[in-house]
């Protein structure tokens, strides 16, 4: 049966990233005659260009019709003199509210060659590996009611609103503990329940739910203390879950780990493994269009794709393995460069890689 997936190549970078990364997905299609069909769409400020919309209805009807979407990257300083409704980053919102896109999975794994490119001692990021599982689609980000309003002194106050579902806490919960039982059984539930009622409820459910998952550790951490571990030990982790703005900034902490957010993928699924899959970078306008950007992010997020919604382990399996040797023959962007490496740019790091792929 035919599968489709959506490509939304975005702002900035995101053409550039997208370029790279869709001719190594086309050769692993053409490779192993994958029965899949890439259709393109507009997301974010290249689609309000077109359209007026962040996220037009066309994109969100082929959305709903395919079975997987990659994405590059949205938003510019451009674009920051709208409304906060009918900015680029609104698109991206929507598109994971839309989808029920809850759980975000954001791998944050240090390949031995780039062991040097992390601001950390080798010895404590050294063989680094784990998963931070991050509620996408509630809390903060989308809590009502929100705004900015006039006191009676006419001072202006800036309000949201942070909530949590019981039902949305289970729903997360139970992907990071199996999740977890693939990995090393081991979990930390990050909150803040010495200070907010909303992860006070966070915590209770965790503990309710351990019970049914007797194979996995599961420990709690403030979120404070979790990105000062992080930095000072980032190998006691696992895999971490928490909300959604916890997770955001825990996340891009944990990419650094690794040398550079150019090299880590991400994974948003809703509850039946249908997923919008990026970059964990932004969309970097200041090097957009000369060639700089790292794709390998982009890449690493179409053997994710691979695994986790289209059912082809095997063929994401062989994308990473390819990436690695890249690495191994010392080719970098500037992102990640060091002394005795190859500089190369976006389009020769994809080549790159299709080169491994066709030998």
């Amino acid at each position: 049966m035919s599968q489709q997936v959506l490509v939304l190549p975005g702002d900035g970078i995101g053409p550039e990233i997208m370029g790279a990364a869709r001719a190594v997905f086309e050769l692993v299609i053409e490779k192993h005659n994958l029965d899949i069909q890439l259709v393109d769409g507009l997301l974010g400020g290249a689609a309000i260009e077109a359209t007026g919309e962040p996220l037009p209805e066309a994109t969100l009807e082929a959305a709903k019709a395919s079975d997987a979407i990659l994405l590059g990257a949205v938003g510019g300083p451009q674009w920051d003199h709208l409304p906060m409704a009918q900015r680029p980053e609104k698109g991206l919102l929507g598109i994971r509210s839309q989808l029920e896109l809850f759980g975000n999975l954001r791998p944050a794994l240090l390949y031995p060659q780039l062991a040097d490119a992390s601001s950390l001692k080798p010895e404590i990021v050294s063989g680094l590996d784990l998963l931070i599982v991050r509620e996408l689609t509630g809390g903060i980000y989308f809590g009502q009611p929100r705004g900015v309003r006039e006191l009676e002194n006419g001072e202006r106050e800036g309000f949201n609103t942070y909530v949590y579902r019981e039902s949305e806490i289970r729903r997360i919960a139970h992907l990071a503990f199996g999740l977890a039982q693939k990995r090393n059984k081991k979990l930390c539930s990050v909150d803040k329940a010495n200070v907010l009622e909303v992860t006070v409820l966070w915590r209770e459910v965790l503990n309710e739910i351990a019970p049914q998952y007797p194979d996995v550790e599961l420990s709690h951490m403030y979120v404070d203390n979790a990105a000062m571990q992080l930095v000072k030990a980032p190998k006691q982790f696992d895999v971490m879950v928490t909300g959604n703005m916890f997770g955001d900034i825990l996340s891009d902490a944990a990419a650094m780990l690794t040398g550079s957010i150019g090299m880590l993928p991400s994974a948003s699924l809703d509850e039946q493994g249908r997923g919008m899959y990026e970059p964990c970078h932004g969309s970097a306008p200041d090097i957009a269009g000369q060639n700089l950007a790292n794709p390998l992010a982009t890449i690493l997020s179409v053997a994710m794709m691979l695994r986790y919604s289209l059912g082809q382990a095997q063929v994401a399996a062989e994308i990473e393995a390819a990436v690695e040797r890249v690495l191994e023959q010392g080719l970098r962007t500037a992102d990640i460069y060091s002394d005795g490496c190859t500089q190369i740019g976006t389009v020769e790091m994809g080549q790159a890689v299709c080169n491994e792929l066709l030998k």
